[in-house]
């Protein structure tokens, strides 16, 4: 008889942990939104977010207009032909260094591992902005995870 009421009481215990991990991860809000662009971490952090949100103008715009920059349809095919691919990883944004007119933000491609007894890696890369008429602009991110390996290089001869 003891046994029952206490077998009950376990079974009951983990149906109101499973209603409770449930609501929270049905009310949970998302977290992903855009930053302030003042500083150049803020504008990698709206530029990645934008791509994952496959929001292709509003990342294009974080692009500096430089010589050879692709043009939207070019930078837009990129993505849909699957020539830079964001998917598959985290980001980890760091900190900038700003020197003069330049500016480098560190981040980290965090990879999931394939297999169950593999923990994933880190591979950490930077991003290179350049102040354009007081507004922070890309000129370089990880190539194809973010970034075209022919953008801005010039065409050959």
């Amino acid at each position: 008889m003891k046994q029952d009421r206490f077998l009950t009481g376990i079974l009951i215990g983990i149906g109101l942990l499973v209603i409770v991990a449930l609501t929270v991860f049905f009310t949970r809000k998302d977290t992903q939104t855009y930053v302030s662009e003042d500083l150049p971490e803020g504008i990698v952090h709206n530029y990645v977010l934008a791509v994952l949100n496959k929001d292709y103008e509003k990342a294009y715009g974080y692009l500096a207009d430089l010589e050879n920059k692709p043009t939207f349809d070019e930078f837009r095919r990129a993505f849909l032909n699957g020539e830079v691919n964001p998917e598959n990883q985290a980001v980890d944004i760091g900190e900038s260094e700003v020197f003069g007119d330049t500016a480098t933000v560190e981040l980290a491609l965090i990879y999931n591992s394939s297999d169950p007894f593999s923990s994933g890696y880190r591979n950490v890369q930077v991003a290179n902005l350049l102040n354009q008429n007081g507004v922070w602009k890309l000129t370089l991110m990880p190539q194809y995870n973010f970034w075209g390996y022919n953008w801005y290089m010039e065409e050959p001869k």
